[in-house]
């Protein structure tokens, strides 16, 4: 099938498989992260894949976006937090733009969350213990290295994954120096649901000097 027409044949929040629920922002907690962690309990009770992961939007010294997908390490009144290389591409943008946007879709729920804001680095310390509380795998894929360099051949790539992960089975406390947790802190966090009828709600909450402002939005 040709890709238009397979564009076309596709519908959104098939309702054998998506359960669009109310929502009534006037219920809504006068803070934003109250919210998120009701709506990711609710998301990952009800089935949806990987609801951890989210797209990370940040540009280069030029001002050109970039985005990618990224995993949630956590998130608190200091932030929302992931973790990468230092030295790889969204690293070096961070360095030089550390202003980044997150974005979650549930499509079991018909949900999205966007949140915009400065990004910061945290402690080494931090960031190691971030490093250390994860897998096997995530130790390995750390210690491997090198993100974003162009790779000369899979069978590098091979060499030089299976010498990590024998490292991070030996040495399960090794550093990484170069990995680095990242917290964003919100400016504005809006949560959207989705509506059979188009007739979205989308909620905003705004940082203010007094707190944290909350608005509708047009869908």
């Amino acid at each position: 099938m040709e890709l238009h027409d397979l564009l076309r044949s596709l519908r959104v929040w098939d309702p054998e498989v998506t359960a669009l629920p109310p929502f009534d922002p006037e219920s809504a907690p006068a803070e934003p992260l109250p919210l998120f962690a009701s709506w990711f309990a609710d998301a990952v009770a009800a089935g949806q894949t990987e609801p951890h992961t989210m797209s990370l939007a940040t540009s280069d010294e030029e001002g050109r976006p970039d985005v990618r997908t990224v995993m949630l390490h956590g998130a608190d009144a200091s932030g929302w937090s992931f973790a990468t290389h230092a030295g790889s591409a969204k690293g070096r943008q961070l360095a030089a733009r550390p202003f980044a946007a997150l974005g979650f879709y549930w499509p079991v729920l018909g949900r999205q969350v966007r949140v915009r804001g400065p990004v910061t680095a945290a402690a080494s310390t931090d960031s190691q213990a971030d490093l250390h509380a994860r897998s096997t795998g995530a130790l390995a894929a750390a210690l491997t290295g090198r993100q974003s360099e162009v790779l000369s051949s899979l069978d590098e790539l091979a060499r030089v994954s299976a010498e990590a992960w024998a490292r991070a089975q030996r040495e399960p406390d090794v550093p990484v120096p170069t990995w680095t947790l990242y917290r964003l802190l919100p400016q504005e966090v809006e949560f959207f649901q989705g509506e059979q009828q188009r007739r979205h709600v989308r909620l905003n909450y705004r940082r203010t000097d007094a707190g944290w402002a909350r608005e509708l939005l047009w869908p």
